[in-house]
C-alpha cells in the first residue's frame, strides 16, 4: 500500500505554474501509476486542504545527447494540476515562491 508521500513526489516550481497560484492551482510530479482519486486524497491528507479537481498528464521523455555518439532519453513522468475549492486555504509551501 502506497502512502501519500509515495504518490506526491515533488512540487513543480516554474514561472507558468506560479502564475496559476492565484487561481488556486498547484502542480505536482506524481507517481506514474497514481489515479486522480489517489492524488486528490494524498494532497488533502498532506496539506490539509479541499481539492475541487485534478487534471493529469504524462510527460514523455525527450531524446538527449551527452556527447558525440551516445544518445539517450530523459525519463518519462506524470504531472498533476490540482485545483482547490474556493473556501479552502492555500498551500503554505508555495506562499514564499510568488
Amino acid at each position: 500500500m502506497k502512502t501519500s508521500y509515495d504518490i506526491i513526489i515533488r512540487p513543480i516550481i516554474t514561472e507558468q505554474s506560479m502564475e496559476s497560484i492565484d487561481l488556486k492551482k498547484y502542480v505536482f510530479e506524481v507517481a506514474k501509476d497514481a489515479t486522480k482519486a489517489d492524488i486528490k486524497s494524498a494532497v488533502e491528507e498532506i496539506f490539509d486542504v479541499k481539492v475541487a479537481s485534478v487534471n493529469t498528464l504524462n510527460v514523455r521523455g525527450k531524446a538527449k545527447r551527452t556527447g558525440r555518439y551516445p544518445e539517450g532519453m530523459t525519463r518519462t513522468w506524470k504531472k498533476a494540476v490540482v485545483r482547490l475549492t474556493a473556501d479552502s486555504k492555500s498551500i503554505e509551501f508555495f506562499e514564499g515562491m510568488v
